[in-house]
C-alpha cells in the first residue's frame, strides 16, 4: 500500500490553521472573497481552504491584485531566513533588493552587481518568488512609506520622496492598490502615529523614526547585548544601561547621508515563545529619510533578526554534545555588521589580540581617522573611516606596542582592496570569492576571512577552529573540530553557543 505525500499547499494551509508564526515571511497566504494576504500567523478567522491562494513573496501577493491584511501587516513580517543560507543568485539578489538597490541603481545597476543579465535576474526572481526586481522594490518602497506615514509628520509628498518612489502619483497609486486606502487615510489610521504626534505637539517626542524590528522564534538578547557591548568602538558606539535594559547605539555611513540607530534590548523573557509581537524596539536618526530602508537592514544584519532559531536548534540540538548548549540559550544568535566594510577593518585588528585590545585600536582610528557627525550626540562623534582613507592614511600616530607594523600592512591592503572593489563585501557578494580574494591578501590568515565571511557577508556555516574560544569549548566539550561536520549549516551559530561556553573568547 503506498501513501501520498501531502500537498506543499495542504501544509502551509495547516500552519495558517494554526497560526504558526514561525512561518511568517516564509510564504504568504491570501483569500479570494475578500482580496486580502496575510501572514500565517494572522489571528483573523481562519478562511476556508478553497478560498485560499499562497504566494512566496508578498510582492507575488501584491501583483495578484491583493491588498495588505491591516491586522497582521504582513509586509512587516521577518524576511524569510532562506536568504541567510543561500549564496545562489536569487539569494544574493534578495539581499542587494532589500539593501536598496535597485532604488538607486536600477534594476540594471542589480544585474551588474551580481554579474548577470537584467534578463536573467528577472527571469530567477519572477520563477521563485513570482515577482521580478522591480515589483519586489516596489513592495518595500511601499513598506516605507507606511512606516513614515505612521511614525512621523513629513508631509506626505516629501514621504513619497523619501521612500524612494518617482513621483507623487506613482506614491499615491501604489498605497492605494497595496493598502486600499490613500496614504492620508493611513496615516491617520495609526494610533502609534497619534500619539507620535501628540507627544511632538507638546514637544516631548524624541526625534527620529521608531521601529519595530520583527523576529520569529525565541531571542537570546543578552548574550546578543553581551556580544555587541564587549566590542563597542568609542566614538562610533556606545551601550548605556544594566543588563536586561541596555540600549545599544550605534552611526550609520548611508548612501544619502549619516544616521544614528538605538536598539533596546527587551526584558528577560521578552518574546521568547516568538509570537506574532515578538520585536526589538529600534529608533533611527537619519538625515535623509530616504536612506531608511537600507538602515533598517543593516541593523536587521547587525541582530541577525531574519534567523530561523527552530530550525537551528532542531539540528545543533540533535547532536548530544550541543544539546545542553542550545537548551540552555534558546534563540542565541549569529550577529552579523551593521557596516560590511568596517567589519573587515576591525577583523584585521582583532588578529591575535583580545576583544578589548582590537575595541581600543579600533578606536584610535575612529579619532584620527573618522569623519564627524554633522553634530555630535553624546559619546557619538563619528562615522568609521572609510576604506579609502585607511588605505591612503600612515596608520603611524602615537607609538603603539599593540598594533606592529606587520598588522598595518595588513590593514592598508585591506583597505585598498576594499575602496578599489579588488574584494567586495555587500550584501549581494559571492561568499566563496570574497574569501577567495582576502586569503589572497598579504596579513589575512583563515581566522579572519572566516570571521568577515561570517559577520560582514552573514554566512550562517561558519567555523573557526583556530580560535582559541573555539578549541576552549569543543575541549569543554570532549571533541574536536571534526564534530562541526555535523552541525552544519548551522555552525557559525554552533561557534556562538561554544564561545558562550567557555570565557576563553578571542578574536574581533
Amino acid at each position: 500500500m503506498t501513501t501520498t505525500a501531502p500537498h506543499p499547499d495542504d501544509l502551509r494551509y495547516q500552519a495558517v490553521s494554526s497560526r504558526d508564526a514561525r512561518f511568517d515571511g516564509e510564504f504568504f497566504f491570501a483569500v479570494s472573497t475578500t482580496g486580502i494576504y496575510c501572514r500565517p500567523s494572522c489571528p483573523a478567522v481562519t478562511p476556508k481552504r478553497v478560498n485560499v491562494r499562497f504566494y512566496p513573496s508578498a510582492a507575488a501577493a501584491q501583483g495578484a491584485g491583493f491588498r495588505a491584511c491591516r491586522r497582521c501587516r504582513p509586509d512587516a513580517a521577518p524576511g524569510s531566513a532562506e536568504w541567510n543560507i543561500r549564496a545562489d543568485l536569487v539569494g544574493r539578489a534578495v539581499r542587494l533588493i532589500a539593501d536598496g538597490v535597485v532604488d538607486r541603481e536600477g534594476v540594471a545597476g542589480l544585474a551588474a552587481r551580481l554579474g548577470y543579465s537584467a534578463r536573467q535576474v528577472h527571469r530567477q526572481l519572477t520563477e521563485e518568488l513570482g515577482a521580478g526586481p522591480v515589483a519586489l522594490a516596489r513592495a518595500q518602497r511601499a513598506h516605507t512609506a507606511r512606516v513614515l506615514l505612521q511614525t512621523t509628520d513629513l508631509p506626505v509628498t516629501e514621504t513619497a520622496f523619501a521612500a524612494g518612489f518617482a513621483s507623487v502619483r506613482q506614491f499615491n497609486d501604489t498605497i492605494r492598490e497595496i493598502y486600499a486606502q490613500t496614504p492620508t487615510a493611513l496615516r491617520a489610521q495609526a494610533r502609534t502615529g497619534k500619539r507620535e504626534r501628540a507627544a511632538a505637539a507638546r514637544g516631548s517626542a524624541p526625534a527620529g523614526v521608531p521601529l519595530r524590528l520583527a523576529h520569529r522564534g525565541p531571542y537570546a538578547a543578552r548574550e546578543v547585548f553581551d556580544f555587541l557591548e564587549r566590542r563597542v568602538i568609542t566614538g562610533i558606539e556606545e551601550m548605556t544601561g544594566t543588563p536586561g535594559a541596555r540600549v545599544y547605539r550605534r552611526t550609520l555611513r548611508l548612501p544619502y547621508g549619516t544616521g544614528i540607530a538605538e536598539v533596546q534590548e527587551p526584558p528577560a523573557g521578552n518574546g521568547r515563545a516568538g509570537g506574532r509581537g515578538a520585536w526589538l524596539a529600534c529608533r533611527l536618526h537619519l538625515t535623509d529619510l530616504r536612506d531608511l530602508a537600507n538602515a533598517v537592514q543593516r541593523m536587521r544584519r547587525l541582530f541577525d533578526l531574519d534567523a530561523d532559531p527552530d530550525a537551528v536548534a532542531e539540528r545543533l540540538g540533535a547532536d548530544p554534545r550541543l544539546r545542553p548548549l542550545v537548551a540552555a540559550r534558546p534563540g542565541l544568535r549569529s550577529p552579523g555588521a551593521a557596516d560590511a566594510e568596517e567589519l573587515a577593518v576591525r577583523a584585521v585588528l582583532g588578529q591575535q589580540v583580545s576583544v578589548a585590545a582590537a575595541a581600543r585600536l579600533a578606536a584610535r582610528l575612529v579619532a584620527a581617522h573618522g569623519t564627524p557627525l554633522p553634530v555630535a550626540d553624546g559619546t557619538l562623534t563619528h562615522v568609521f573611516p572609510e576604506p579609502g582613507v585607511l588605505a591612503e592614511a600612515g596608520l603611524d600616530g602615537p607609538d603603539d606596542p599593540g598594533m606592529p607594523e606587520a598588522r598595518r600592512r595588513a590593514l592598508r591592503t585591506v583597505a585598498a582592496a576594499l575602496a578599489d572593489g579588488t574584494v567586495r563585501l555587500d550584501p549581494g557578494a559571492d561568499r566563496d570569492d570574497a574569501e577567495r580574494r582576502l586569503l589572497a591578501l598579504t596579513g589575512v590568515g583563515p581566522w579572519t576571512a572566516g570571521y568577515i565571511r561570517m559577520r560582514a557577508l552573514g554566512d550562517p556555516d561558519v567555523f573557526l577552529p583556530g580560535d582559541a574560544g573555539v578549541r576552549h569549548g569543543l575541549a569543554a566539550l570532549g571533541t574536536g573540530p571534526e564534530a562541526a561536520d555535523d552541525w552544519r549549516p548551522w555552525r557559525s551559530y554552533a561557534l556562538h553557543h561554544l564561545w558562550n561556553h567557555t570565557p576563553a573568547e578571542a578574536g574581533e
